[in-house]
C-alpha cells in the first residue's frame, strides 16, 4: 500500500507541531510558510518545505501539491489566505482539507466552501482538559460532532470480573465499548465474552448524554 502524502501551510505552533509528528512517523509531509525563518526551522522535519509569499493555483502546480492526498491550513490570524488556500486546495481536487479556525465566523467561511474539516485547536483542548477534570474515571476526551464522542474510561471496581455480555452496556446505555486497554495491549472490538479486568481502560464510543449515563452510573 503506497503511503499517504500530506502538505501544511503555516508552519506556526499548530501546524509546526503536525509536521514534527508526521516526520516522527516517517510520513511525507511538504511544509509551506511565507517567514522564511519558519521555513528552515522546519525543513529538517519535512520532506520538502519552501518559503511561499502568495499560495495561488501556479504555486499549488509547482509543488506538486495537487497530488497530496491530506492537506492542512494554519496560517494562524490571516483568515483571508486560509481562506482563499483552502479554497484554492479544494477546487484542485485535494482529497482532505481540514484548515484550523479562529473563530466560528471563519469556521463558518470554511464550511461553506467545503473544507472538509474545520479544527478549533483552542476550543478543542480547552473541552478535553474540562472533560478531564469534572470526571474522576474519565481520562481522555475525543469530540467527534457537536452530539457524540469517544472517551477513555477506566474500569472500577464496580464492572471489574464482569463479562461485557453481561453489562449489556449498549442496551442499558445507548453507548458502544470499542477497545479496550489492557496493561500495554489493545483489544479490538471485544467481545460479548471478554472479562473486564482490574486497570482496563474501556473506549466508548456514543451520544454525549448516553455516555455522560454510563460513567456516572454504568462503570
Amino acid at each position: 500500500m503506497n503511503k499517504k502524502s500530506f502538505a501544511v501551510f503555516g508552519l506556526g505552533r499548530f501546524g509546526g507541531t503536525i509536521v514534527k509528528e508526521f516526520y516522527d512517523m516517517g510520513i511525507e509531509v511538504i511544509a509551506i510558510d511565507k517567514d522564511e525563518t519558519k521555513v528552515n526551522e522546519y525543513s529538517k522535519y519535512a520532506t520538502y518545505a519552501v518559503c511561499v509569499e502568495v499560495v495561488d493555483e501556479t504555486t499549488i502546480n509547482e509543488l506538486g501539491i495537487r497530488n497530496v492526498d491530506h492537506a492542512f491550513v494554519s496560517f494562524g490570524d490571516n483568515m483571508q489566505s486560509s481562506i482563499l488556500t483552502s479554497l484554492i486546495l479544494k477546487e484542485f481536487g485535494i482529497p482532505k482539507v481540514w484548515a484550523k479556525a479562529q473563530d466560528d465566523r471563519h469556521a463558518k467561511v470554511l464550511e461553506k466552501i467545503g473544507v472538509d474539516r474545520v479544527i478549533h485547536p483552542e476550543r478543542d483542548v480547552a473541552r478535553r482538559i474540562a472533560h478531564h477534570i469534572v470526571s474522576e474515571k474519565m481520562i481522555d476526551f475525543i469530540e467527534l460532532s457537536k452530539e457524540f464522542s469517544i472517551v477513555e474510561i477506566v474500569a472500577t471496581d464496580k464492572i471489574v470480573g464482569r463479562s461485557l455480555g453481561e453489562l449489556n452496556i449498549r442496551a442499558h446505555y445507548g453507548c458502544t465499548i470499542v477497545g479496550i486497554h489492557r496493561h500495554g495491549s489493545f483489544i479490538v472490538s471485544p467481545s460479548a465474552e471478554e472479562i473486564i479486568q482490574n486497570g482496563d481502560v474501556l473506549i466508548v464510543i456514543g451520544h454525549n448524554n448516553d455516555i455522560a449515563r454510563f460513567e456516572d452510573k454504568g462503570v
